[in-house]
């Protein structure tokens, strides 16, 4: 199998080198060897998973892990990441009943999400559900009428500079809206319980942590004037996984956020929690996918394109504005490599991958050659769209 792994300085000359192989875990490898299973699918090793989430805690001893469930909700992962010790970072009640039903404890759960019905409030609370997250009056106000004496930790605003899939326009709030609403949620019967922020998926630089550490650690001094004693720091998500690029080791990330923390807060650091997602699952998955057509669209275009079976809208959402980079590499061909385009099988227009980023496979593809995308164990499935252009969702499975 021949692995044709574009980087950021390759050319875009039609042709291009060979280059070096980017391989999944033994035991994903050995399967995709093997296998005939009808593409597309996802499968994921949850050894990867556990192996990563071990890293995680080790780079960041004594913090709270909370995988949050949208990255991958596979049951299999779940049910490893409990045993292992995980709490769990909900979005909706569905999530919810998911924890509740592998029998995972209430306690153990934290609902993130900034945007939430006061239907799932009120389930969560009655599950026992201790802490959720605002970041404005109105939420605050559901929380206090659907969640009585719940704690509440405000999410910070951050400009998510550095991050591949920034998150920072729908969500957080300015330290001083913090503030007002930390002090009202007390008015409110609430407990002030924390400050969150989330410094954008697949952030590449361990130094966005320092910013809006200190921005907490200045929150946390001017609420305890007013009597108000905050526990716990939320971290967020943003946990690079390795794609096309090399990105720092994990402990290089903890040490500068534990140097941060010290830094900021002295001898009073609150308890830490971290709600990682695409770290713990992208590495652990591949999407094997297969050429549904190999075409040249004009006379003298440099790039084949390469429509493959699964695409945007079979979970591939992340390739919007060529924004998360998949290692891609064929498996049925080892001719020279040319540039191609990459696209979806869909009638929408939209449906395009790569078209801009140099991506390069085998001259020799042709239709039902398979091509496996990696690093895709992270919001592929779960941004599978049920049935457009009646396309089933994609299949995902574990080993």
């Amino acid at each position: 199998m021949q692995g044709l792994l574009d980087t950021e300085a390759t050319t875009t000359k039609a042709t291009g080198p060979a280059l070096p192989e980017f391989r999944a875990s033994e035991r994903l490898e050995n399967f995709l060897a093997r296998t005939t299973r009808p593409t597309p699918f996802l499968v994921v090793d949850p050894d990867v998973v556990i192996a990563q989430y071990a890293a995680l805690a080790d780079a960041l001893p004594g913090c709270a892990i909370y995988y949050a469930i949208k990255a991958n909700p596979l049951p299999a992962l779940i049910d490893a990441l409990a045993n292992a010790g995980a709490a769990f970072d909900i979005a909706s009640d569905a999530e919810l009943r998911q924890c509740l039903e592998a029998g995972i404890a209430a306690e153990r759960l934290s609902f993130g999400n900034t945007i939430k019905t006061p239907a799932a409030i009120a389930a969560a609370h009655r599950a026992g559900v201790p802490v959720f997250s605002v970041d404005c009056h109105e939420e605050l106000t559901k929380v206090a009428t659907h969640a009585p004496g719940a704690r509440v930790s405000v999410r910070l605003h951050t400009d998510g500079q550095g991050a591949e899939w920034p998150l920072s326009r729908k969500f957080g709030c300015n330290a001083e809206a913090a503030y007002h609403l930390l002090v009202r949620a007390r008015t409110l019967g609430l407990v002030p319980d924390g400050v969150s922020f989330h410094v954008g998926s697949q952030q590449t630089d361990p130094g966005q942590w320092d910013a809006p550490i200190a921005e907490a650690a200045a929150l946390f001094t001017r609420l305890n004037q007013q009597g108000i004693d905050l526990a716990c720091l939320n971290l967020g998500g943003g946990f690079p996984s390795r794609y096309r690029a090399e990105v720092p080791p994990i402990a290089e990330f903890g040490a500068v956020i534990l140097a941060s923390v010290r830094r900021h807060f002295g001898s009073h650091a609150p308890q830490l929690m971290a709600e990682p997602g695409r770290y713990l699952v992208a590495e652990a998955g591949v999407l094997r996918t297969s050429a549904v057509l190999v075409a040249r669209r004009e006379a003298g275009e440099p790039n084949r394109w390469v429509y493959l079976d699964c695409g945007r809208f079979g979970g591939l959402a992340e390739t919007a504005d060529e924004a998360i980079k998949y290692p891609i590499r064929a498996v049925d061909r080892s001719g020279p490599p040319t540039r191609v385009a990459l696209a979806g099988p869909t009638c929408d227009s939209a449906d395009i991958l790569y078209e801009r980023t140099p991506y390069y496979l085998p001259d020799d593809l042709t239709c039902g050659d398979r091509v496996d995308v990696l690093s895709a164990g992270a919001y592929t499935q779960t941004y599978s769209a049920v049935a457009f252009n009646g396309f089933a969702p994609l299949d995902a499975f574990v080993i």
